[in-house]
């Protein structure tokens, strides 16, 4: 009995070779963490396990069609498409009538637009939200949490708590520090934001 692991790239290898098993055991190995992950984010099992499900149907169809790059953190790039999937999933389900900072004409940061943006003002804004996405992956859990809710799917504080079934006082310090982090990591990362 062969009790060998075989690694991300290797399965990977294999599946692009022919061995449907490899991209099964591939999931397998990786479905505990997503599911985790995107529990904690949603607090629905069952929304959960279809968002799960969805995330490794992307994941699949991207290898698929040749465009996953491998750079030895699959999984990192699993949990960035789960990540997608919440936050696409938390956009369809906001409700209409509340209106957020970026809808009222603000950022996340709090500066006014003034213009119709151009084509390099959106390519900017991409960018933009791709650095501050991924330092906000970087916070800890409760803090990103509360990001997400708030900025990606436009929450009030008092939705936040709820869902999060914790005081505001305490839904409102998540965000203080959450805040005070990115910005730090702004400066040490010297992310320029405009």
């Amino acid at each position: 009995m062969n009790t060998q692991v075989l690694s991300d790239r290797v399965l990977l290898n294999r599946y692009l070779s022919g061995d449907q098993r490899a991209i099964s055991q591939l999931i397998e190995r990786h479905t505990p963490r997503v599911r985790d992950y995107i529990r904690m984010m949603v607090k629905d099992r069952d929304v959960a396990d279809d968002i799960m499900q969805e995330t490794f149907i992307k994941v699949v169809r991207v290898i698929d069609d040749g465009r996953y790059a491998d750079n030895g953190k699959f999984l990192s790039w699993v949990l960035r498409i789960a990540h997608n999937q919440v936050i696409d999933y938390f956009r369809a389900n906001k409700n209409s009538k509340a209106v957020n900072e970026s809808d009222a004409g603000y950022n996340m940061l709090g500066t006014l637009r003034f213009a119709e943006s151009t084509v390099e003002d959106r390519m900017i804004s991409q960018q933009i939200e791709t650095d501050v996405r991924r330092l906000v992956d970087m916070l800890p859990d409760e803090q990103r949490e509360v990001v997400m809710m708030r900025y990606y799917s436009g929450m009030s504080f008092q939705e936040i708590a709820d869902q999060t079934e914790v005081s505001i006082n305490t839904a409102l310090g998540r965000m203080r520090y959450a805040l005070i982090n990115l910005r730090r990591m702004i400066k040490e990362n010297n992310v320029i934001l405009s």
